[in-house]
């Protein structure tokens, strides 16, 4: 199937506005994220999003969701459907295995109801590897998507990535036999600026940009700099950008165009919250690259999962507790992540025969639902309620238990030792009163639903924390 002649004009209408190649661009808006964190529904279909966005996200305080690639993508039916193959577009069309166009834009509609955001995954590095057919039904070869792109819009380095110490490399030549677009020519950007302009009209407020340090910054802030406002806000997308930094590729040359993934940042906690060295977080700024108003954290996401499973949701209450970290901790902006239950890593999620994946629920034990586990879930509403305030009143034992606050606004203890915490006091800065303990439950009409903390006039209070678990106290959870 050809794209049809309204996505073609969709597709095309930015022309007037993209920088010509080579010439002096502007630089990308780097917009603020939202207020809560962000956490990417990997694989979910549209229609559970839109459940999820009303039924948990918005009441827990969830800012945005991270969505997976919403346009065509190849059907690798003979590798029985892995997850990456919807990270190999075929055209634009808002058509693939979790729903079409109008499911997709009735998902938007639903979560910015709720107070959602939706943030789109953008691939704009390159296009399917492989002749085949799409989600939307277009044949399509290597090199030439119909309607799309043809011999002349790829780079002229057609062979795999053979020395990742090369940048000129990198950027130019093929990502694991991905056909790698130029994104340096007028007619990829305006094609490409096109398509996540239609996104932007149906209430897209920002994208993760796939593949960062495989295009040079100019090329990113060019397209993504082009972009039209949120509808409603005049306000540009939220623009955080892939970068798996290393002695070639800096996270700081793309910050320009954007906030960027910090990398370091998941080998440092994640590595803390497995071996139990938490004394260590003091000074985290100090040990990552990034400046934390530039930086999306996470403690693992879909590729950390499965290419270097340092923590992920099979550790249980310790990977717990690395999330409430990151959702208390004064730097960056939190990204969480909630997929779907697997063994192989090149696993696909929950589908029917013919590959379409099924409904996504927490009720269902093949969807993980992490930002559902009562621990993430009470601290997404902590890190809203603290945003902004400084990190106050630091303890720890030189090992494996912190607290800190943040500023009056929360405090939180966490324990990663197997032991006990006994009859331990904690000096905060909190007002005096009856906290609900967000770890362990809620403020649900006038009353905790889980544990309670008495903080007294001095600011202080009293407690036990059993082994590899925690507390945490905020304003917004105080008894009146």
């Amino acid at each position: 199937m050809r794209l049809s002649a309204l996505v073609l004009a969709v597709a095309f209408a930015g022309t007037a506005a993209v920088p010509a190649a080579g010439a002096v661009r502007d630089p990308a808006p780097a917009a603020a994220p939202v207020a809560g964190p962000i956490v990417q529904l990997f694989q979910w279909p549209w229609d559970s999003i839109a459940q999820e966005c009303r039924g948990t996200l918005g009441p827990k305080g969830f800012g945005a969701v991270q969505v997976s690639p919403p346009q065509e993508h190849v059907i690798l039916d003979g590798e029985n459907h892995p997850w990456y193959q919807d990270y190999q577009p075929v055209s634009y069309q808002l058509e693939s295995r979790r729903g079409n166009r109008e499911q997709f834009a009735a998902m938007v509609s639903a979560c910015n109801d709720a107070g959602v955001e939706i943030y789109a995954d953008a691939v704009v590095n390159h296009m399917a590897a492989s002749d085949a057919v799409g989600s939307a039904g277009t044949a399509h070869t290597k090199y030439d998507y119909p309607g799309l792109y043809g011999d002349a819009d790829f780079s002229d380095c057609r062979r795999d990535i053979a020395n990742y110490d090369d940048q000129w490399e990198v950027r130019n030549c093929e990502l694991l036999g991905l056909a790698d677009l130029k994104t340096g020519s007028d007619h990829v950007r305006s094609t490409e600026i096109g398509y996540l302009n239609d996104l932007i009209g149906l209430g897209v407020s920002g994208f993760r940009v796939d593949g960062v340090k495989h295009m040079p910054p100019e090329d990113v802030g060019a397209i993504f700099g082009a972009l039209d406002a949120v509808p409603g806000t005049g306000a540009k997308p939220y623009v955080f950008q892939e970068v798996i930094a290393d002695q070639t590729t800096s996270a700081g040359e793309y910050s320009g165009n954007g906030d960027v993934t910090e990398f370091g940042y998941h080998h440092v906690v994640s590595d803390a919250f497995k071996d139990g060295s938490l004394a260590q977080l003091a000074n985290l700024p100090d040990q990552v690259e990034l400046p934390g108003d530039q930086a999306v954290v996470f403690i693992d996401n879909h590729d950390t999962q499965r290419s270097e499973p340092t923590l992920t949701y099979k550790d249980g209450a310790a990977y717990d507790l690395a999330n409430a970290f990151m959702l208390a901790y004064p730097y960056g902006t939190p990204q969480l992540i909630s997929g779907f239950a697997f063994d192989d890593p090149d696993a696909g999620p929950p589908a029917d025969s013919e590959g379409r994946t099924s409904p996504a629920s927490c009720s269902d034990e093949a969807w993980v639902c992490e930002h559902a586990r009562p621990v993430i879930a009470g601290m997404a509403g902590f890190h809203q309620e603290v945003r902004g305030a400084d990190l106050v009143n630091w303890w720890d034992d030189g090992a494996g238990r912190i607290a800190f606050g943040r500023g009056d606004a929360g405090f939180v203890v966490l324990n990663r030792e197997d032991a006990a915490v006994e009859q331990q006091t904690f000096q905060t800065s909190l007002p005096a009163g009856t906290y609900c303990d967000v770890m362990s439950g809620e403020l649900q009409d006038g009353s905790c639903t889980g544990g309670t903390a008495e903080v007294g006039e001095d600011g202080t209070f009293t407690t036990s924390i059993r082994g590899v678990s925690g507390i945490a106290l905020h304003t917004g959870a105080k008894l009146s």
